[in-house]
């Protein structure tokens, strides 16, 4: 267990590897699963303002599941998370000409349409945080669909902490991050 500020994060994110590998999932995270992107609660204001920008970027049916649900749902759990499209794919997400889903959020950050770049869950995927009290607890969140994701992050020589360090850093700060790295690699 790593302890830096008020998270504790499982050694899992320095002791695992991940990076990404879209040409291999083809973005399954965003259509699997039994709800959509959990959302931070600043985070439900974020995307009723954005929408009118995100828009052009959704496909005919995320826009129709978004215009019928809202642009944030309260889920199963009662937790704030994204619109899906019949309780499966998020109804911000998009195919590429490869048949990649990517996201429709980041897709209108890309081209400069917003400042936001999408929601934080996604941003730390696979690091998944459950806030308690006086913590946040950091861990790694295991899914078959991600296989290709280790054996790559294996394969590069990324362990979870790097792989997702705009993320931690968005969400914690370059400070805290420093701290971390410290701690772990003993710097």
């Amino acid at each position: 267990m790593i302890l830096v500020g008020n998270a504790v994060l499982s050694d899992d994110l320095k002791e695992h590897f991940f990076v990404c590998n879209l040409e291999k999932c083809k973005g399954a995270c965003c259509v699997e699963g039994d709800a959509g992107a959990p959302l931070e609660d600043d985070e439900t204001a974020v995307l009723e303002e954005l929408y009118p920008k995100i828009k052009k970027y959704l496909t005919k049916e995320g826009i129709k599941a978004i215009e019928e649900q809202g642009t944030w749902v309260i889920d199963q759990e009662g937790e704030k998370g994204t619109p899906t499209i019949g309780n499966r794919e998020c109804a911000y997400a998009l195919r590429d000409g490869n048949g990649t889903l990517k996201c429709g959020i980041e897709e209108a950050h890309i081209q400069g349409d917003i400042d936001y770049k999408k929601p934080l869950s996604c941003h730390l995927y696979p690091v998944r945080v459950t806030k308690y009290d006086e913590y946040d607890a950091l861990n790694y969140d295991r899914w078959d669909i991600c296989s290709p994701a280790c054996g790559l992050g294996k394969e590069l020589n990324v362990p979870i902490y790097k792989f997702v360090k705009d993320a931690l850093i968005r969400k914690y700060g370059e400070a805290w991050y420093e701290d971390l790295v410290a701690d772990i690699e003993g710097k």
